[in-house]
């Protein structure tokens, strides 16, 4: 997993140049977040995970949800990445670009990211879906209801009944440093 990170990461820096060489804000009805370096964005792109498109490894599923989700825009075939969904909660986009595997679609969305600082490249927070001909796009928001699907319909705050995160607070402390120093953290800080 770090090594894709890692590799995702490289490409993106390598060859940022021609994700700011075209506006696309054309048609778009993304909402604007106040997100530095937003620029609303519609395109038609196929829908694939990263490390199909950076090593040929490319599952029928894109990895079953593991995996990062990542953009081919037809215009350029610039890969875009794609962090977020509509959501507020700054979950990921997989959950709701893994149907589209394989698949060219259009999104909407914003293109995130102060350019001079990432050597031009941006990343997508994508609002919405459209299927080739569809006049209907499908909003990005399937994650917090799967998750809590998967968790037997707990309601409130997701991150504070995940259970995977409960067991990382439980092993390292809510600061990941371990109980003990939470412990005289929160004591130094009363």
């Amino acid at each position: 997993m770090i090594r894709a990170a890692w590799i995702i990461a490289t490409t993106l820096a390598l060859a940022p140049a021609a994700q700011a060489t075209e506006d696309f804000s054309a048609g778009s009805k993304a909402e604007g977040w106040g997100l530095t370096g937003e620029q609303p964005a519609r395109f038609s792109t196929r829908v694939t995970d990263a490390v199909c498109a950076l090593t040929g490894d490319c599952p029928a599923d894109c990895g079953a949800g593991l995996r990062q989700m990542v953009l081919l825009r037809e215009s350029d075939g610039v890969m875009v990445l794609a962090l977020k969904n509509i959501q507020p909660i700054f979950t990921g986009a997989t959950v709701d670009l893994a149907p589209w595997c394989g698949q060219t679609v259009t999104v909407d969305g914003l293109m995130v990211g102060d350019p001079e600082q990432t050597r031009g490249a941006r990343l997508m927070q994508v609002q919405t879906v459209s299927a080739a001909g569809s006049a209907m796009p499908e909003r990005t928001n399937r994650w917090l209801e799967q998750w809590r699907a998967a968790n037997g319909g707990q309601e409130g705050e997701w991150f504070r009944n995940d259970p995977r995160i409960r067991e990382r607070i439980e092993r390292d402390g809510y600061l990941g440093l371990g109980r003990e120093t939470d412990e005289a953290f929160i004591r130094e800080n009363q």
